[in-house]
C-alpha cells in the first residue's frame, strides 16, 4: 500500500479526453472495467485472508507499484483500458472500496434474520460502515486535488468510524448467535485493515506537507 505518491496523485497523461467526447455507452464500458478491477482485488484479499501481509501481497497481485522501478513499469503500461484518469483507478479508493462491499455484502446476508442479528445493532453497525466509507471516498478525493490536510482530516473521520464499527461489534454483542460471532471473526480483520490504510494515508499526507515536491521549490 505505500505505492501512492501523494505529490502526483493521478500522474496520467490522460487526466482529461484530449477533446474526445464519450458517450453514455463508453462510460458504462469503462465503469464495468472498474468494477471488475474491484472484484479482482476482492478475490486476491480472499486469497490472502489470513496472510499478516495481505496487503502488500495483493497489492502486488493487482500490478500495484510497491517499488519505484515497479512504479516506472506500471506507468509506461498506461491506464486500464487506455482512457481517462478517475477516482475509480486511484489503488487506494480500489483497496477501501472492494474491503468494504466485502464487510457489507457479508453484513446482509445475516443482518435481516432478528434470529442472527439483533436488530438495532444491524442498522448501527450497518450505519458506521456507510459512514466509514463515505469519509474514505471523499479522502481519496482530497488526495487526487492535492489537499493532504483535508485528506488527513476526513481519513481521521474514517477511522473513528472504523472504530466506531468494532466497538458495536463486540464479543459480547456477537454472542447473540454462532453467525454473529462468526462474522464479527473475519469482519474484525477487514476493518483492521481498513483502519491500517488510514493510518498509513495519514502519514504519508503528513510527509507530503512536510516534504512538498520539488517542482514547488522551484
Amino acid at each position: 500500500m505505500n505505492n501512492f505518491d501523494p505529490n502526483n496523485p493521478s500522474d496520467s497523461e490522460d487526466d482529461d479526453l484530449g477533446g474526445l467526447a464519450w458517450n453514455e455507452f463508453d462510460w458504462e464500458h469503462y465503469l464495468r472495467e472498474q468494477d471488475d478491477v474491484i472484484h479482482r482485488y476482492i478475490g486476491f484479499y480472499e486469497l490472502f485472508t489470513r496472510d499478516d501481509e495481505r496487503l502488500e501481497k495483493v497489492a502486488r497481485n493487482m500490478g500495484w507499484a510497491m517499488s519505484p522501478s515497479e512504479a516506472e513499469e506500471n506507468e509506461d503500461d498506461g491506464d486500464a483500458g487506455g482512457g481517462p484518469y478517475t477516482i475509480q483507478q486511484n489503488y487506494i479508493y480500489v483497496a477501501t472500496r472492494a474491503i468494504y462491499l466485502k464487510l457489507g455484502r457479508e453484513w446482509e446476508r445475516i443482518a435481516p434474520d432478528p434470529a442472527l442479528v439483533p436488530q438495532r445493532l444491524a442498522v448501527a453497525f450497518l450505519s458506521a460502515l456507510n459512514r466509514g466509507e463515505s469519509g474514505a471516498v471523499l479522502a481519496v478525493h482530497a488526495l487526487d486535488m492535492g489537499d493532504f490536510a483535508m485528506a488527513i482530516s476526513l481519513f481521521k473521520r474514517t477511522y473513528g468510524e472504523i472504530n466506531r464499527a468494532i466497538a458495536i461489534l463486540d464479543e459480547k454483542a456477537a454472542g447473540h448467535s454462532p453467525a454473529l460471532l462468526k462474522y464479527r471473526a473475519d469482519a474484525l480483520r477487514m476493518l483492521f485493515d481498513l483502519r491500517e490504510i488510514s493510518l498509513r494515508m495519514m502519514d504519508e499526507c503528513r510527509e507530503a506537507i512536510d516534504s512538498p515536491a520539488d517542482d514547488e521549490l522551484e
